[in-house]
């Protein structure tokens, strides 16, 4: 690994850790619903962030660095405490919560990165391929919460 490399790689691996913690959060949601079409929407979320974390850390191989291979334990703590909470609510709508508020924090961070003016031109395109597919969660998943809000508030739900 080169001196001029350590930035990138360093980005990548923190971006690498949030989107294996999301796809172990997605596992994880898939598992708490009782909904079979959310069940299937987490599965396949996990597996696309899944397949991001991989290529990033292709790249990361690539630079001459050492990938993250496992998620933070703030997140495995965070879905512990989820876990009990929709134990006791067994609702939905707080499983959908708890997984729009883990793509606010990936979209966040891959904004950070975006907006690094260190990282070179090469790892901020690698950044930007995978920050599309972090979008596209994101705002299924806001779009899933912002409905079922409606629906418990007497609306209806958008096609």
């Amino acid at each position: 690994m080169t001196a001029t490399n350590d930035h990138d790689i360093h980005t990548l691996n923190g971006l690498i850790e949030i989107t294996l913690d999301s796809a172990d959060g997605y596992r994880e949601a898939a598992k708490e619903t009782e909904s079979g079409q959310f069940k299937t929407l987490f599965e396949q979320r996990s597996f696309e962030r899944q397949k991001v974390a991989g290529d990033l850390q292709d790249t990361v191989r690539s630079l001459g660095g050492e990938p993250e291979d496992d998620g933070s334990i703030l997140a495995k703590a965070h879905r512990a405490f989820l876990d009990v909470k929709h134990a006791i609510l067994r609702d939905e709508q707080a499983v959908v919560n708890s997984v729009e508020n883990g793509e606010d924090a990936i979209k966040a961070k891959y904004e950070r990165a975006l907006e690094d003016d260190k990282l070179s031109a090469t790892t901020k395109e690698t950044v930007r391929r995978a920050y599309t597919s972090v979008r596209q969660g994101h705002d299924q998943m806001r779009d899933i919460k912002h409905a079922m809000e409606g629906k418990t508030d007497g609306g209806v739900i958008p096609n």
